[in-house]
């Protein structure tokens, strides 16, 4: 039986332990994780992408350790990468050692991370000073310097570029969803932002930002990216921030739509979805069905619901795109992809630990509860520092 590789990238915030406000000591901290016997070499920081292709590394062994350490285009914050994996379990100790690594590693400068998509304490950011990041910064003024936002990627590997674009044309509809489960920045600046995932409200400033029409060729795939690029209106072919693209240098399609997730059984569970959404997608293709014509004008509909309300109300049903509870939708979303999940024995894991996230609520609904325990921003930002390494 083949089962499909997938890893994950998350993005994380570096924090001031008393304060809860975030810290720009990336490049420090990536430089004590190296001098400490993390293999990670910062001088890719100059023109890396903002979690892009150029993260996603080729397992050359067995899996027993992660990626290094990355930075970000903000200096508050950082990145991990889990090596291609072919069980959750493999999955879930390398995105737990990961977080350690991390963890470690900021410690060494006073400071925690937090899996937390935006900052519940009020924060002027600053950029990572590499060459790129500084045109960014210069190109797109106030969008560029508010994003100080943390996103959970999920690669999944694919058999071509022409299977690639099956999967990206036939997934988009149940894009939304995998927002909703995860959506963990409710706070911004110190205020309740009246949304679950405010992250996707400030990423979705960017202009090549969102959901796509259908592709239907690779052809036609790569000349939207060449025309997008050609427009001027981004500096490179890395700014092509899609919901879900085909990697640039790896035989992967990447889900972008997801914040980064509170616990790391959350990041389990998204990958385990995205990895399921990726061979039903790639069997329907091989099969020759056609995939859901729906508008890119209404799954930017469907995206704003998820972000707005996470799983706290309704969502558009990803095959009617009209509203349904949103619980109504993940059951939905678990009958779509089930012969997935069984195929690669993962069905039992992701029931787990989907009911778990429905007892317990998303990043976003912890976090309000802390909140609506009476505590401070601070204590919002602190009990997320124990909840990402599992306390």
């Amino acid at each position: 039986m083949n089962v499909r590789s997938v890893g994950v990238e998350e993005e994380l915030l570096l924090i001031d332990p008393s304060s809860g406000v975030p810290r720009a000591i990336a490049g420090g901290v990536i430089r004590f994780a190296r001098e400490n016997g993390d293999e990670g070499d910062d001088a890719r920081d100059d023109d890396r992408d903002d979690g892009g292709d150029d993260d996603w590394h080729d397992g050359g062994d067995d899996g027993g350790d992660v990626e290094p350490l990355e930075a970000e285009f903000q200096r508050e914050q950082l990145e991990t990468a889990t090596r291609p994996c072919l069980s959750l379990e493999e999955l879930a100790e390398q995105i737990h050692a990961a977080r350690r690594a991390a963890s470690d590693a900021a410690h060494g400068l006073g400071a925690e991370i937090a899996a937390l998509a935006t900052s519940p304490v009020a924060v002027s950011p600053s950029v990572t000073p590499s060459s790129r990041y500084l045109r960014m910064a210069r190109a797109y003024g106030k969008t560029a310097e508010e994003q100080l936002t943390c996103g959970c990627h999920v690669h999944v590997s694919v058999e071509s570029p022409d299977e690639g674009v099956g999967v990206l044309d036939r997934i988009r509809p149940w894009l939304p969803p995998l927002l909703a489960l995860t959506a963990n920045s409710p706070f911004w600046q110190d205020q309740d932002t009246g949304y679950a995932s405010f992250r996707q409200q400030l990423w979705s400033r960017w202009p090549s930002a969102g959901p796509t029409g259908l592709f239907e060729s690779v052809k036609a795939y790569r000349d939207t990216v060449e025309d997008m690029v050609r427009s001027g209106g981004l500096l490179d072919e890395g700014m092509v921030y899609f919901d879900a693209r085909l990697s640039r240098n790896y035989p992967t399609v990447e889900i972008r739509v997801a914040d980064v997730c509170l616990l790391a059984d959350d990041a389990v569970l998204l990958a385990a979805l995205a990895r399921a959404l990726a061979e039903t997608a790639a069997l329907g293709w091989r099969a020759g069905e056609l995939p859901d014509p729906v508008r890119p004008e209404v799954l930017r509909l469907a995206m704003w619901r998820a972000s707005r309300s996470g799983l706290q109300g309704e969502l558009l049903h990803p095959v009617t795109q009209r509203p349904a509870p949103a619980h109504d939708v993940l059951s939905a979303l678990v009958d779509h992809v089930t012969p997935a999940l069984e195929q690669a024995g993962d069905l039992h894991a992701v029931r787990e630990l989907l009911g778990g996230l429905l007892r317990r609520g998303t990043g976003a609904d912890l976090q309000h509860a802390v909140r609506q325990r009476g505590g401070e921003m601070t204590e919002v930002v602190q009990s997320a520092v124990s909840r990402t390494l599992g306390f």
